[in-house]
């Protein structure tokens, strides 16, 4: 897939930007603050219905305007549409070839984007959630139905967390009742998303490890397991046997849970353990190892949505040339080749020596402004 055309109106400091964009390399060159950042968070925004920036809309909107439009043109093999997103104080309207979705989570699926930014060494150094995140937009964007359980084990977790408040403080038997009927939820929704986790994981390992290995000359081996919260668990349990574990788990953590006033296990609290040649990454791995394995891992993400898909994704790459020796950006330069529509952003074309694909456009951001050049 490719985005052809990308049209951004009164988006972030955009007044309104039309860009062609080549199939394969598109450099968008600028000082840091003019917007370079902006096109590419437009981009990720109709792939994952997220920004990677801020989770408040009106944040997205440009000072004093009341509404803004994001809209592509997406070539993909059983043909183009035209995305468009609309936002307002209201909230967000998704249309696809100009008819409008009843939800904003219908977008997931149409264009898969992965993004690699300096801030992804968050997803090695730093806490659980960023890995919990990395995972569960990889799915989401290849199936809708995973992002729906995200979704409703959310609300779940909210109207649980509430009563376990709730019951501390007032020690009410129907609410610990009421409990009961949230664990049952909480249970069955949990082991559907832990299930497609584990399905997920021993496929990116895979890929994850390869990654590791070209980029490394073979020298490091990346692994990746998944860190349960729940006591007794076997990777061999099915869906029945997972829920019922997870609902012991729940009763013998009562106590605990309503002493605290939330919920205390569950995949909301998992994590991934990202280890080179058996030593633990977050504690023990040099920043130098760190970035590889970032960088692995994001390879990995690109080569995954393709065997679930058929279709390499938009790989939008935010100023990490800067952050990468020789080894790492000729690994990922020899990636992108003439085969995947990269979109990359920088300060200047220093750090770009050694492309090798055959087709390219350059483009020069300035003050929210962008045209192409030669």
């Amino acid at each position: 897939m490719f985005l052809e055309r990308v049209l951004c109106r009164n988006f972030r400091n955009f007044d309104e930007i039309i860009i062609d964009l080549n199939k394969n390399l598109n450099i968008f060159l600028g000082q840091n603050g003019q917007g370079k950042t902006n096109f590419l968070e437009a981009i990720y925004l109709m792939a994952t219905t997220n920004s990677h920036r801020s989770s408040i809309s009106s944040e997205l909107i440009k000072w004093e305007e009341e509404e803004s439009l994001v809209q592509l043109l997406l070539k993909r093999r059983e043909g183009k549409m035209k995305l468009a997103m609309r936002l307002d104080n209201s909230g967000r309207k998704i249309e696809i070839n100009d008819n409008q979705l009843s939800k904003v989570s219908e977008l997931l699926g149409y264009l898969n984007a992965v993004l690699f930014s300096p801030e992804d060494l968050k997803l090695v150094k730093e806490g659980p959630a960023h890995r919990r995140e990395f995972i569960d937009l990889e799915i989401s964007q290849v199936s809708r139905y995973y992002g729906h359980l995200l979704n409703k084990y959310d609300h779940i977790l909210k109207q649980r967390n509430n009563l376990l408040k709730s019951i501390r403080e007032n020690r009410n038997n129907t609410s610990q009742e009421m409990l009961s009927v949230w664990d049952q939820q909480l249970a069955t929704i949990g082991s559907k998303i832990i299930l497609k986790r584990l399905e997920v994981i021993d496929k990116l390992k895979i890929l994850a490890r390869l990654s590791q290995r070209k980029i490394t000359a073979g020298r490091e081996e990346l692994e990746i397991e998944y860190e349960i919260s729940l006591n007794n668990f076997s990777k061999n349990l099915g869906e029945a046997e997972l829920r019922n574990l997870f609902l012991d788990n729940l009763v013998s953590k009562r106590d605990q849970e309503i002493k605290r006033g939330y919920t205390v296990i569950g995949p909301h609290r998992d994590d991934l353990i990202l280890k080179v040649n058996e030593m633990d990454l977050r504690k023990y791995g040099s920043q130098g190892q760190q970035r590889t394995a970032a960088l692995a891992l994001k390879l990995a993400e690109l080569e995954f949505m393709k065997s679930e898909t058929g279709e390499y994704p938009v790989l939008l790459l935010d100023d990490v040339f800067s952050e990468l020796d020789n080894l790492r950006r000729k690994a990922l330069l020899n990636v992108i080749a003439d085969k995947i529509q990269t979109i990359i952003t920088a300060t200047d074309g220093e750090n770009l020596t050694g492309i090798k694909n055959n087709s390219y456009n350059i483009y020069q951001v300035e003050k929210g402004k962008i045209k192409r050049v030669s």
